[in-house]
């Protein structure tokens, strides 16, 4: 064993640039893995922290029992408690303090005139608690708002919004409404809770603005007094609540208030940066197989020289397998220490993009360490391993004869077994598509295609060089002849090395298709339902946005220009033991602006307990006109509808639609999400948006847009989501690049004779770097190809299994020109990655070379 250490080190010590590009591949898949770790466990610390700090005064919470979750929401509905119950509950033994708390949306204007906010993170206003331990929110400059019209505002929203003490402004509620900044507040000594926007206004206001009617609030916060723990207080608090109101601790509302930031923001975002690191991970895994693969073929006389002297096999892999294991501990150790630079990097770079990353020092934690170690290691020595096998079974006679390097080719076995593989994936993921809609083996279908196309690699690369580099011949006459034929030397080498570069190529292309058929979708939703003019929205997505006043959609009824204006509305209802989302409208005015389908019964007839649904919603429920159907309320009322009406499309109109008067009973801040806008026959579409625009900017100044300007921002998320894809693949793509690298580096070190050979018989060197550039664009070439082609094919069947999975209808887009360019930059890639091989091919002396064994 001392011996195989000794030799394994020795080799090393010698060959080290040969293991450069595998050292770099897994110090990058591991450093961003750690990164991400360290990131998640660091920013749930902090959040903990900062919501113990806001809530360390509050030890009980009273609010409505009973909550109505919509699909897709983590955090559902509750009514409002009785603000009259203060005056009971600080009657109680124990209880030192008590007041209401009123929450709702509340959206504040710049001094810009946008809006601050509302881009995902709930934009929040409510009644400053003059308390200073029941208040999250602690006074950091100027004053409490003492009048009407005064209000505190977090300081990170201030700077947002570039506002300061003394400014006036306007508060969307959604009515629009004129406030002066009176002072500055933090929550739990940082500018604002992460990118929550949060206005306090005086009690008055905020019952006025925030609540349906006076008396009202949100929840009721309690803190005790000394030597009352909070479950105490909770027990002496439950017996005198009302039927359907509750008492938590205050340890337990600010657990689930951190769940809900961990649910909503942090396991989606560190998710999503694991996916990446596990793509990375996988590019790299090929990239390093290929190196050792390379190794061991280029020290086939060496290995069998070892055996000729009574080395065992055992001792030959183990050799291999000891010089993977000092690579994979020594790149994951340098990972990790540069995981933990990645997450400070990103601690200091969030507040600068406008992301308060709480303060605190870096949370480090056994697993966020132990588990990319192990998994550096685990795949550099997974990925030597047939290297290693392969290495062990040279025979001592490969010695005494010349070698050819990597003999491996399109071998009929794998032929058969890649086609197998390939059939198999297509009928699964046509099964999981059009079948038996499932994502489950849409996703099964995809993995079986991936194994499919790696397999087949080989046998594929053969003929994909000689058509690729067809016109290389004509272009580049014998230069561009010669790297033809050394892309096609080595079937497998060519194919591991594109593999990892097909990887990333794939995942871009999977996610350029899918973003762009979500947007076809979008554009085809919006064509299909919204029959209007002009559409009046307000620009957020997610929790965030105050909404519209449900004034406007009247006033712009009055204008002259004007047809039809109707507002959509939103309410929430428990129907058949599931949370529903309802449309609250004028379901006359919004079949004339919506293509609602085939309508069966009368959209006129709803009135206060009548109620439309969807033909889809109609046949899961077993209802038909005429029916009865119970709702139940957040107030905990349970009222029967009869079913009025069916109609056939719901993409916009929603599920369930109910008028405003049945709605009114069981409303809390009444808001819209969209004012629908159709124009009388003689008016052009800028007079009446110029007309539309004018009483908005009364309302809060929402967005009047086209209907092509509405379904492009109904999309704008997408392209951020994009975005952000795209930065994050291009860690897998660099560790493609240095895996071509790489492999030409060795390749060229192994043809060290053939390249003094040509260079001695009349080569230039500026031939000679153009052979080996266009060798690496070949290969890049063969890897873009087979991405792109796998990538579309993946998101095909990622659009039609969600199509046949949910209740919204999708529609598959093939974006040509985003596809060209990821072509274009993996061509590019190839030729950027063969750069420093071929001017090291360029600088070797001819007789040197000629030398060379």
């Amino acid at each position: 064993m001392n011996a195989t250490l000794r030799l394994s080190g020795s080799s090393l010590r010698a060959h080290k640039r040969r293991f450069a590009g595998t050292f770099l591949a897994v110090f990058l898949g591991v450093a961003f893995l750690a990164g991400t770790l360290v990131m998640g466990d660091t920013l749930r610390a902090g959040f903990d922290t900062m919501f113990g700090n806001a809530t360390s005064g509050t030890d009980a919470v009273i609010r409505s029992a009973e909550a109505i979750t919509t699909p897709g929401e983590s955090e559902g509905g509750r009514a409002p408690v009785a603000t009259d119950l203060v005056r009971t509950v600080e009657q109680v033994p124990g209880v030192a303090a008590a007041a209401p708390d009123i929450q709702g949306a509340g959206q504040l204007i710049g001094a810009n005139g946008k809006p601050i906010g509302g881009q995902g993170p709930p934009t929040l206003a409510g009644n400053w608690i003059d308390d200073p331990k029941l208040n999250p929110y602690r006074l950091a400059e100027g004053r409490a708002p003492e009048k009407s019209g005064e209000v505190v505002v977090n300081r990170g929203t201030a700077k947002r919004g570039h506002l300061a003490i003394g400014d006036t402004t306007t508060l969307r509620t959604p009515d629009p409404v004129e406030v002066t900044v009176v002072g500055l507040a933090t929550f739990g000594g940082e500018d604002g809770m992460a990118q929550v926007t949060y206005t306090g206004m005086t009690r008055a206001d905020a019952e006025r603005y925030l609540t349906a009617r006076p008396g009202r609030a949100s929840s009721i916060l309690v803190r005790a007094g000394p030597g009352t723990s909070q479950q105490e207080l909770v027990d002496r608090l439950t017996p005198v609540l009302p039927k359907g109101v509750e008492a938590i601790t205050g340890q337990e509302s600010t657990e689930e208030n951190t769940d809900m930031i961990s649910s909503q923001f942090l396991t989606i975002f560190t998710t999503f940066l694991l996916v990446f690191s596990g793509v990375a991970l996988l590019v790299a895994t090929f990239s390093i197989h290929n190196t050792f693969a390379i190794v061991v073929a280029q020290r086939t006389r060496e290995n069998a020289l070892l055996r000729a002297l009574g080395a065992s096999r055992r001792q030959v892999t183990a050799a291999t397998l000891a010089e993977a294991s000092v690579v994979a501990v020594t790149a994951s150790a340098a990972g990790l220490a540069g995981g933990i630079g990645v997450a400070a990097g990103l601690q200091a770079l969030f507040p600068a993009i406008g992301f308060p990353f709480p303060e605190g020092d870096l949370v480090v934690s056994t697993l966020s360490m132990a588990l990319p170690l192990a998994v550096g290691v685990v795949v550099c020595l997974g990925s030597a391993l047939l290297p290693a096998v392969r290495a062990g079974r040279t025979a001592p006679l490969a010695a005494l004869r010349e070698t050819a390097v990597d003999q491996s080719g399109a071998s009929r076995v794998r032929a058969v077994i890649g086609a197998g593989l390939a059939a198999l994936a297509v009928s699964v993921t046509l099964t999981g598509v059009l079948l038996s809609p499932s994502l489950w083996l849409a996703g099964t279908g995809a993995v079986l295609a991936l194994a499919a196309f790696v397999v087949l690699g080989p046998v594929a690369s053969t003929a994909a060089v000689r058509v690729l580099g067809g016109p290389l011949d004509r272009l580049r006459g014998v230069t561009g002849g010669l790297a033809r034929r050394n892309a096609l030397r080595s079937p497998r080498r060519t194919a591991a090395t594109a593999s990892a570069l097909m990887i990333g190529v794939a995942v871009v292309s999977l996610f350029t298709v899918f973003g762009a058929s979500l947007k076809a979708t979008m554009d085809q939703t919006v064509s299909r339902s919204f029959a209007g003019d002009v559409a009046v929205s307000t620009p957020s997505f997610g929790a965030g946005g105050s909404g519209l006043s449900p004034r406007l959609a009247a006033a712009v009824q009055r204008l002259p220009e004007v047809d039809t204006a109707v507002g959509l509305g939103r309410g929430v209802a428990e129907v058949d033991g599931s949370g529903r989302a309802l449309t609250v409208t004028d379901p006359l005015a919004l079949q004339r602006t919506f293509d609602l389908g085939t309508v069966r019964g009368s959209l006129g007839d709803l009135g206060t307990h009548g109620i439309a649904i969807t033909r889809k919603e109609a046949e899961k429920q077993g209802l038909a006109t005429g029916d009865k159907v119970r709702l139940g309320f957040t107030d905990g009322k349970l009222e029967t509808f009869t079913v009025r009406a069916v109609y056939g499309q719901s993409e916009l109109a929603g599920e369930y639609v109910i008028t405003r008067a049945a709605w009114a009973p069981h409303r809390t801040q009444d808001s819209d999400t969209l004012v629908a806008v159709s124009f009388k026959d003689d008016v052009s579409a800028d007079a009446g948006k110029a007309a539309v625009e004018k009483v908005a900017a009364r309302y809060g100044n929402p967005e009047v847009q086209t209907r092509d300007e509405y379904a492009q921002s109904s999309a704008g998320g997408i392209d951020m989501m994009l975005t952000l894809v795209y930065a994050l693949l291009a860690l897998a793509v660099l560790i493609a690049l240095l895996g071509i690298a790489n492999t030409l580096s060795l390749a060229i070190h192994e043809r060290t004779r053939e390249l003094g050979l040509l260079r001695a018989v009349g080569q230039t060197r500026s031939q000679l770097r153009a052979m080996v550039r266009w060798e690496s664009v070949l290969v890049a070439a063969f890897g873009t190809v087979g991405g792109l082609g796998l990538g579309a094919f993946l998101g095909w069947v990622l659009v039609e299994a969600s199509d046949g999975a949910s209740d919204s209808t999708f529609a598959f887009a093939m974006p040509p020109l985003q596809l060209a360019v990821v072509a274009l930059v993996g061509l590019a890639a190839g030729a950027l990655a063969g750069l420093r091989p071929a001017r090291r091919a360029a600088r070797l002396d001819v007789l040197r070379a000629i030398a060379t064994e």
